[in-house]
C-alpha cells in the first residue's frame, strides 16, 4: 500500500478552513487552552485575526500550518514556523482545543506526521519547541516522540502567583531517523 504524505492511521493534516477558524475562535476564549502554550495573557482572537494568520502562513515559505482531522472532524492544528533555511531549523507548535480530544493519541500522531514532513519533505536538520513545566502531558508526549530537553528559561512565566520554567526541547534529523526509520 503506498504511503500517503500527511496522513496517518487516524488523522490527516489538511488546510484550515473558515469553519475550522470559527471553532478556533471558541478555543481562543478558553484560558485553559491558551495557558498551555502561550506566555501572553489569555485574550480572545477574532475570526479576522485567525484568518489573517492562516492566509499569511499559506503565502510564507517559512510557515506551514495544517488542520488535524479525524475523518472530517477538526481536532486541532499543527504548524512549522520560523524556519531558518540556511541552518535547516524550525519551530513546531501543536494545539488541540477540546478536552474530549486530548489524551487519545491525536497529538502524538499529528506530531509524527509533521516531523516526517519536516525531515523528509522539507529536509530540515532540527525541530525545536518550548513547553511550560506545568504542561506535563505535553512533556511526556514530546519525550516519547524523541525530543530532548535542552535547557530551561527559569521562572519564565508567572501564573496564579507561581513561577514556572519554560523548557526548550529539540530533535535532530538523525535522532528522528534512528527512532522512526531504524537507521
Amino acid at each position: 500500500m503506498p504511503h500517503h504524505l500527511l496522513a496517518g492511521e487516524r488523522l490527516k493534516l489538511t488546510t484550515l478552513s473558515d469553519e475550522d477558524l470559527h471553532i478556533l475562535t471558541n478555543w481562543y476564549t478558553d484560558s485553559r487552552f491558551l495557558r498551555r502554550f502561550d506566555a501572553l495573557p489569555p485574550k480572545p482572537k477574532s475570526f479576522a485575526t485567525l484568518q489573517e494568520w492562516r492566509d499569511q502562513a499559506s503565502k510564507d515559505n517559512n510557515h506551514f500550518l495544517f488542520a488535524m482531522r479525524e475523518a472530517h472532524k477538526f481536532i486541532g492544528y499543527v504548524e512549522l514556523e520560523g524556519i531558518l533555511w540556511s541552518q535547516r531549523n524550525g519551530w513546531v507548535t501543536i494545539g488541540i482545543g477540546e478536552e474530549l480530544n486530548q489524551g487519545k493519541g491525536y497529538g502524538t500522531e499529528a506530531m509524527e506526521l509533521i516531523m516526517e514532513y519536516a525531515f523528509q519533505e522539507l529536509n530540515l536538520h532540527r525541530l525545536q519547541l518550548t513547553v511550560f513545566e506545568y504542561n506535563t502531558a505535553a512533556i511526556r508526549m514530546y519525550e516519547k516522540l524523541g525530543f530532548t530537553r535542552e535547557g530551561a528559561h527559569r521562572e519564565f512565566i508567572l501564573r496564579d502567583g507561581e513561577a514556572y520554567d519554560m523548557y526548550l526541547y529539540g530533535i535532530l534529523h538523525r535522532e528522528w531517523k534512528e527512532k522512526y526509520k531504524g537507521s
